[in-house]
């Protein structure tokens, strides 16, 4: 894990320094999203934390099977307490309170059983906000959590953030970071500080593994996706011995879908267009069929990695999802060659992973002028990826040193000889790969 024992430590000192925790994971949720902040929440429950977990989106109906589902709300309570304050010094006592509103105005009453109340034993003063740390999980920029940011902005500058995540594209907002860009999906960034925690350690039970996995196994695709480790294989294995419900995670996840969904789906695949020459392949989904199938843009997540991505002879899969609230989302995939992150940071702004990336375009005129215009401008930028990597130089050939003879290691027969001129490994090593080109 690339995040340092002092880091994880600092942040769980954190936790422990706050009561009023709000969770939150980025705006359109995914499953690892979601996963990961209701993780949260019950492990900083166990903790004694009063913690909320906000989904500012719709709540997608396909993960109620999430435990602790029923947790999540859709707004922010009042998050600023007025307080008036009455001293009661001198020997007074009150014995009604009451109040009344009327022509846009409170009026407070007291009611004295003993002595006077005069004007100077009145003060005023902000109370407590209702929380007193945010725990971002999963959003590697402020603005994707959407209207829960931009409405709330107040609340995001006042109140200090542990940022938590796994995307390279991160732009490390907030006060203290957990973010291991070497990791499949956030829920694996959290299983690792939450093991190395004995008090957190104490309250992964079998829900909370089952979060962890379901996290993991959607952000990696099954375990298919290039960003899949080793550690993530160990980290699956452990989750399932700590009682991850693997199979109700598949049957909710890949083998339940409203017919809402595979109509959207048909006409994503209706739409599928291929720019050989690029080695491009896109489609989209405008706000007009979302409509005429009775859909949500959320529905769309799925089409891309199970469906266009498995078209062969492309380099860089895409669609394009026009959304309710406005604006278009794009997603990509790519071969090892190309860097989509690279490629949605220069082109609009976006980022995300090297094979895994999107980003989103605010206004246009014209949702399908608008996605012409971006796989223009996506082109253009494939173009300079494959124009940079054949610019650059070949790595110097690195011949391994002969080894020196020595006595044969216990078990083996023979001692290991030294490369010798003639040596049929050497000539391998020596001799130049036939010559491969980029595809046009």
């Amino acid at each position: 894990m690339s995040v340092s024992r002092d880091d994880l430590q600092a942040a769980y000192a954190l936790i422990q320094e706050h009561h009023r925790i709000l969770v939150i994971p980025h705006a359109n949720v995914d499953p690892d999203g979601l996963s990961s902040a209701l993780a949260c929440y019950q492990i900083f429950r166990a903790l004694g934390k009063d913690v909320t977990v906000v989904c500012p989106d719709t709540l997608p109906s396909s993960l109620e099977f999430l435990p602790g589902f029923e947790k999540l709300t859709q707004e922010f309570e009042g998050h600023q307490n007025f307080v008036i304050t009455v001293n009661l010094e001198g020997g007074v006592e009150v014995d009604k309170l009451r109040y009344t509103v009327e022509d846009h105005k409170v009026n407070i009453i007291v009611v004295p059983k003993k002595g006077a109340i005069r004007r100077e034993q009145i003060s005023f003063s902000d109370g407590d906000g209702r929380y007193d740390l945010i725990v971002a999980v999963d959003t590697a920029d402020l603005h994707l959590f959407g209207s829960a940011y931009t409405e709330h902005i107040d609340l995001f500058s006042s109140v200090p953030i542990l940022n938590i995540d796994h995307h390279i594209s991160n732009t490390r907002y907030g006060q203290m970071h957990i973010i291991d860009p070497t990791a499949a999906s956030a829920t694996e960034v959290l299983y690792q500080w939450f093991r190395q925690e004995p008090e957190f350690a104490k309250s992964l039970t079998a829900d909370v593994a089952t979060l962890l996995l379901t996290g993991l196994i959607t952000d990696t695709r099954s375990f298919q996706n290039p960003n899949t480790t080793p550690r993530s294989l160990e980290v699956a294995a452990e989750l399932l011995e700590l009682g991850a419900r693997q199979q109700e995670i598949i049957q909710h996840i890949y083998k339940t879908k409203p017919l809402s969904t595979l109509k959207i789906w048909g006409r994503a695949l209706n739409r599928i267009q291929v720019d050989a020459e690029s080695g491009i392949v896109w489609s989209s989904v405008s706000r007009e069929d979302l409509a005429e199938m009775g859909a949500k843009s959320r529905e769309t997540h799925g089409i891309l990695d199970e469906l266009i991505s498995t078209i062969p002879d492309a380099d860089v899969h895409i669609l394009f999802t026009e959304l309710e609230e406005g604006g278009l989302k794009a997603s990509m995939r790519s071969s090892p060659g190309l860097n989509v992150s690279k490629l949605a940071g220069e082109a609009y702004g976006g980022g995300g992973h090297a094979q895994a990336a999107g980003f989103r375009v605010a206004q246009f005129s014209n949702f399908e002028l608008q996605v012409v215009e971006c796989v223009q401008k996506l082109k253009e930028g494939i173009a300079r990826q494959r124009q940079e990597s054949q610019s650059l130089p070949p790595s110097p050939l690195v011949l391994p040193a002969a080894p020196q003879e020595s006595a044969p290691k216990e078990g083996t027969s023979e001692a290991i000889q030294p490369l010798s001129a003639g040596s049929d490994v050497l000539r391998e090593l020596t001799t130049p790969p036939p010559s491969t080109q980029e595809p046009a």
